[in-house]
């Protein structure tokens, strides 16, 4: 006989809002009218995250292994999980933001409709909307909540899956330049399928060397055998998998088409958001299942650090499309983030997992920033994305220039802003661990990729302005909430970064 699981649903609260939510938005699109599908939707999606962000509050301090012990509610997976809540709150902002021009949306209005044909050219400027995202984006955000709380393998397996399909298909929904878009869904998807079956192929190899798939059965037999080939192999190919989503290089090939490709929210939600499920998931399964076996993953961890931060920082620098440049920014940032992870060290007192988990929220918040700012800055055929575009922008839009400074400065890491506390914070943990070469290097690709980001800030205040260059659009009420919570939090965790320090530190403790 099979006894039913355990379940704490005060514990999964933030997950089953989410996820309930998300199954509502489909009754919507099934039953209700047409024209007030969109403020449902938008309303219903912000219930939905906003009210796991409060739930997550509400347990802190909460240490439970539940769902028969798949699932693990302590201080990372809360932290981790706000933070995915918040940042999908103020994504779901951005999708929902109408007023910028005549097509009033960056979603196309039926995604059936081929791609340049004349329905799809009639389409262009109806104020119509495909509302489908709202459901879409609630499951991706869903799997991401599932993800940082996984322990098992299985269960981490079905929440990269349940992230990440809800992601193929909106990222073919642009409006604009719909075969770009849908070109890169397809490609993500691919690449995506290649990278799902690393991690289930993994996941056989260490189930076979270990005889579980349980995160604390897995820690207990490489505590008790010290490893094998198989675990480590296995141990490998999960690894390679979520460095995919995570995109990291070399596994980053998809990131900058796709970021270029996608509707620019979408870029938004997917850079913020996936980045924060992607390393929760590395941090738990490297120090929960194999933290006793430092070696076999410290070396692998260690390499695609580096190699991120370089070609992150030195592709970054021939870039002309201001979307693909952040794209190399966020190969980067997964460079600077790993030095975190190596931070953790044999024996490690947990600040490098602090370190790691307050740098997500700044780099989340700052890139959500500033692709809100790229959707303001508008041509005839969508967002102005070349940077020779951007000339003499400071003139023609003080706020606007001064406003992606600003978030252009806190990606680069220059002191008073939440990205210099970010990488202050990493660096910091891993020399303390003794990887002190790697941090250099780190030091060495941040001054490299400040070039880029200073670029952009000298062409927007030192250029003359294009004669007919981009307009500046008014922004909606959605995306002004978002740059003032963004631009705010920016400064103020690079300026009293205390509070969130100390929180990331208490919450820095698994249970297995």
């Amino acid at each position: 006989m099979i006894d039913a699981p355990d379940f704490s649903f005060a514990a999964l609260s933030p997950l089953l809002l989410v996820l309930g939510a998300a199954c509502i938005g489909v009754l919507v699109e099934a039953f209700a009218p047409r024209d007030v599908r969109h403020p449902v939707q938008v309303g219903l999606a912000l219930t939905g995250t906003v009210g796991a962000f409060v739930a997550t509050l509400l347990l802190a301090g909460t240490r439970e292994v539940t769902a028969g012990g798949a699932l693990a509610v302590d201080g990372p997976t809360l932290f981790l999980q706000a933070t995915i809540a918040g940042l999908g709150a103020l994504s779901i902002l951005l999708f929902a933001e109408r007023s910028l021009d005549p097509a009033r949306s960056a979603f196309v209005v039926s995604a059936a409709v081929p791609a340049g044909s004349p329905r799809d050219r009639e389409l262009v400027t109806t104020q119509r909307v495909q509302t489908e995202v709202y459901p879409l984006a609630l499951f991706a955000i869903g799997g991401m909540l599932l993800f940082v709380a996984a322990n098992d393998l299985l269960v981490m397996f079905v929440a990269l899956e349940v992230l990440s399909l809800p992601l193929y298909l909106i990222s073919g929904m642009a409006r604009r330049r719909r075969l770009l878009s849908q070109e890169a869904a397809v490609k993500y998807f691919l690449l995506g399928a290649f990278a799902s079956a690393f991690f289930l192929y993994g996941l056989a190899l260490v189930y076979g060397a270990t005889g579980s798939v349980r995160l604390r059965d897995i820690r207990e037999a490489v505590t008790a055998e010290s490893g094998g080939v198989l675990m480590v192999l296995g141990l490998g190919l999960l690894v390679v998998g979520l460095l995919f989503k995570a995109s990291v290089a070399p596994f980053h090939s998809w990131t900058p088409d796709v970021y270029q490709g996608a509707p620019t929210p979408v870029t938004a939600f997917m850079a913020a958001c996936t980045k924060v499920a992607a390393f929760g998931a590395i941090l738990r399964l490297l120090y929960v299942a194999f933290g006793a076996a430092e070696w076999t993953w410290r070396p692998l961890i260690y390499a695609a650090a580096i190699i991120s931060m370089i070609v992150g920082a030195v592709l970054g620098l021939t870039q002309t499309d201001l979307k693909r440049m952040l794209a190399y920014s966020s190969v980067a940032h997964a460079g600077f983030l790993l030095t975190g992870v190596i931070g953790f060290g044999a024996g490690g007192d947990g600040s490098g997992l602090a370190a790691t988990m307050f740098y997500l929220v700044t780099y989340g918040l700052t890139t959500l920033g500033a692709f809100a700012v790229l959707t303001l800055v508008r041509d005839g055929d969508g967002e102005a994305g070349h940077l020779s575009q951007w000339a003499g922008l400071g003139a023609r839009s003080p706020l606007t220039a001064a406003v992606m400074s600003l978030f252009l400065l806190a990606l680069a890491g220059i002191p008073l802003t939440a990205g210099f506390t970010g990488k202050f914070a990493v660096f910091r943990a891993a020399i303390e661990q003794g990887a002190w070469p790697l941090a250099v290097v780190a030091l060495l690709a941040s001054a490299v990729a400040a070039f880029f980001y200073l670029r952009v800030i000298v062409l927007m205040y030192f250029s003359d302005p294009v004669a007919d260059g981009p307009t500046v659009g008014v922004p909606g009420l959605p995306t002004t909430i978002v740059l003032a919570v963004t631009a705010t939090a920016t400064l103020a965790l690079g300026i009293l970064p205390g509070a969130v320090l100390d929180l990331a530190g208490r919450a820095a403790i698994f249970v297995g």
